[in-house]
């Protein structure tokens, strides 16, 4: 089979690829796992392009362990890579020391050695969302003019498969998400709980309830009491830690979820936000300073039940309960 050939059947299994899954991280892997073994290079890098931050993220690497280039970023227009950001223009490079625009800070950092290196942009209607680096190839054709077609076809192909991936990650995100407040909803609560109950992980859950919301919503009107709602949910989720979750349960009504969190742990942050809600104030920027506090009720999985619907309920009952005990209150399960 001569390279050319190689080549073409590379755009063929590339092609298949593409549409053998929506998620984001096993499509970029199952690309380049399925280059490197079409196209023999020491590694394959991908990294893609935050048009806000106008900086190029690293994504994922075969050929090198990932973890020695986390947290490195270049900025666009520099390095190669970042140059091919720039100018949308691939860039062949046989011998990487004479190449001014090389950036030996990764080989510095993984003590890998880079002898040259094909930069390719990934295109979207003519817009670069990502670029791929080939390093060190084992055919030196590949740097001739020939191949280059066949080299642009290839990153067309990662170009879409990427895109497809960030309209599937969309559209799942705006199913989950509530409109009003801006985090989930009470169709990812169901799916999340379900989870790590199932798991069996140890997980703590908060219901709560605005008091006398009505109020607000009488004298601002819906549009401003839907503010409030958002500016609360704001609120609350600077107390919550990486796993946490809220979400937006219907009305006036949020759920907390808390995995790995305890009873006791549980209330010790439901405390500090009860105390944020209280002392803050809402609508500043309509020139208002509206005031509200909420009810709160705490259950814990297994020890308060064994089942969603069940912790759910008894988490409810809890928030009742702090209702009916006066308001601004917590009450465990």
């Amino acid at each position: 089979m001569d390279d050319l050939t190689r080549q073409l059947m590379a755009c063929v299994e590339l092609g298949k690829a593409v549409t053998s899954t929506l998620d984001r991280e096993e499509i970029l892997r199952i690309i380049l796992n399925r280059l490197s073994q079409l196209i023999r290079a020491m590694n394959w890098t991908l990294y893609i392009v935050d048009e806000e931050k106008e900086e190029l993220r690293f994504e994922v690497v075969v050929g090198l362990k990932g973890r020695s280039l986390e947290g490195l970023h270049l900025k666009v227009g520099q390095g190669l890579a970042g140059m091919v950001a720039e100018t949308g223009e691939p860039v062949l490079v046989p011998d990487a020391g004479s190449e001014p625009h090389f950036d030996g800070r990764f080989d510095s950092r993984t003590g890998f050695k880079t002898h040259s290196l094909i930069t390719l942009p990934l295109k979207l209607g003519g817009r670069v969302i990502g670029v791929l680096q080939i390093v060190n190839p084992e055919n030196q054709q590949l740097f001739e003019k020939p191949f280059l077609p066949i080299l642009q076809i290839l990153s067309d192909f990662v170009a879409i498969a990427i895109n497809n991936a960030a309209n599937h990650e969309k559209i799942e995100k705006l199913v989950v998400t509530d409109d009003v407040s801006g985090f989930y909803n009470s169709r990812f609560l169901h799916q999340e709980l379900e989870r790590l109950i199932a798991s069996g992980r140890m997980t703590s859950l908060v219901f709560l309830d605005m008091d006398n919301f009505k109020r607000i919503v009488d004298t601002f009107g819906h549009p401003m009491g839907s503010k409030v709602l958002r500016e609360v949910a704001q609120v609350i989720g600077e107390h919550l830690g990486e796993d946490d979750f809220l979400v937006r349960y219907g009305g006036d009504e949020y759920v907390i979820v808390l995995p790995g969190t305890g009873k006791e742990q549980a209330l010790r942050m439901v405390e500090g936000i009860r105390k944020s809600i209280a002392r803050s104030g809402f609508l500043k920027e309509e020139g208002h300073n509206v005031r509200v506090t909420a009810s709160f009720g705490i259950a814990s999985f297994p020890e308060d039940a064994s089942d969603l619907k069940g912790l759910l309920q008894s988490a409810d009952v809890s928030m009742y309960r702090s209702k009916d005990g006066g308001k601004n209150l917590i009450t465990v399960s």
